[in-house]
């Protein structure tokens, strides 16, 4: 009998070091939250994933996503100063106390945003981009639509509480989701701390709210919230080998409850889950013959890696490839997508990944035609 106690007193003691079950919640203090394998979008812990709710400056996950498509498509760079508006300057909440008429660089009101959660920064450069602040908010909404989003709207795009202002878990993952496409965000929001007005009487330091990215291995983003409404909300990003991971959580009444639940959900996908590297982004995975190209032969590459997810428990799989190309027709685009890559466990499709070339293809000018097969026929590379 002491022996059947002593054995189930050692049990007791072993099982909280396990993983807890997907069945079990890893966030109770959480009003809604979700984890995600961000190269695949894969659900790996919900809590009331689609509920409406405010989520503050989580927000600005998707004013950054138009800040950084604004810089990728020329319309703004990260060292053009733009002006600060009455409007920006007087905005309140968390700031990073923009001036009426005071002018900083794109570089340096992106610090604040993603540092600082700087409201201020936020709508002066929705203003510089968009000409209002409210036709920056119907942008927000149109890439929502785009997203595919289903419980989200946007009313500003700082978060700040206005009644109609909503997303939920879920679509604030897949907003991160798609910020993470840009990787120069993780520049700005990996950084503990830094300064703003280096050099003046002004020197204003900053400390990143998340302050994860400084105590959990692997984080390096994204963004925290708080207002009265929405109560402390996060969203965090953490990569180790090749899997990074989104953590959404919110409706956490206390700040340190909030990050601690960030983190067990965190370690939750890292201790259960993996992903096995397939392919890696740039890898040649065939070559297309251009007859009348600039190039007679070009090289077909990864748009992105290639992974699998799996459970830990399961033993890593074989898997095969299948690539298909696209009619092409001269000149062809650097980065034009020419077809996919088709990746199967055994005679299942894990998915089908786009395949591109890394060059400008042109079409070559009959007289250039002619002199080549010319010099192909004189060496004998070329017979009738």
């Amino acid at each position: 009998m002491k022996k059947v106690i002593v054995f189930f007193l050692i049990l007791s003691f072993l099982l909280p070091m396990y993983p807890v079950s997907a069945e079990e919640d890893v966030t109770p203090n959480a009003g809604s939250s979700v984890l995600m394998e961000v190269s695949t979008g894969t659900i790996l812990f919900e809590k009331e994933k689609d509920k409406q709710v405010a989520v503050a400056s989580l927000t600005k996950m998707m004013s950054q996503i138009l800040i950084l498509e604004a810089i990728e498509s020329g319309n703004l760079t990260w060292e053009e100063e733009v002006t600060t508006s009455s409007n920006a300057a007087g905005y309140g909440g968390t700031q990073i106390y923009l001036q009426p008429g005071e002018k900083m660089t794109v570089r340096d009101m992106m610090k604040g945003i993603s540092m600082a959660s700087a409201n201020d920064a936020t709508v002066a450069l929705a203003e510089r981009i968009a000409g209002s602040e409210s036709a920056f908010v119907q942008m927000m909404n149109q890439k929502a639509k785009e997203l595919g989003l289903k419980n989200t709207n946007f009313v500003n795009p700082t978060g700040l509480d206005e009644e109609n202002h909503y997303s939920s878990a879920y679509d604030m993952g897949l907003i991160a989701i798609e910020l993470l496409k840009h990787e120069q965000i993780l520049e700005f929001s990996s950084v503990y701390e830094d300064y703003l007005r280096v050099n003046t009487p002004n020197k204003f330091w900053l400390v990143n709210t998340n302050k994860l990215v400084r105590f959990y291995e692997g984080a390096d983003g994204l963004k925290t919230g708080f207002t009265d409404n929405a109560k402390y909300t996060m969203a965090v990003t953490a990569k180790r080998n090749n899997m990074r991971l989104i953590a959404i959580v919110l409706g956490e009444a206390v700040s340190k409850v909030r990050n601690q639940e960030t983190m067990d959900l965190l370690d939750y996908g890292f201790n259960l889950y993996t992903v096995d590297m397939i392919k890696k982004q740039g890898e040649v995975v065939d070559k297309i013959q251009l007859d009348k190209g600039s190039k007679k032969q070009v090289d077909v590459v990864l748009k992105n890696d290639i992974t699998v997810l799996r459970k830990k428990s399961e033993q890593e799989k074989k898997y095969t490839e299948k690539v298909n190309l696209k009619e092409l027709e001269l000149p062809i685009k650097k980065d034009q997508e020419v077809g996919t890559i088709d990746i199967y466990d055994g005679s299942k499709k894990v998915g089908s990944y786009p395949i591109i070339v890394k060059e400008e293809i042109k079409k070559r000018s009959l007289w250039k035609l002619f002199f080549d097969n010319l010099k192909d026929l004189v060496v004998g590379n070329l017979s009738f």
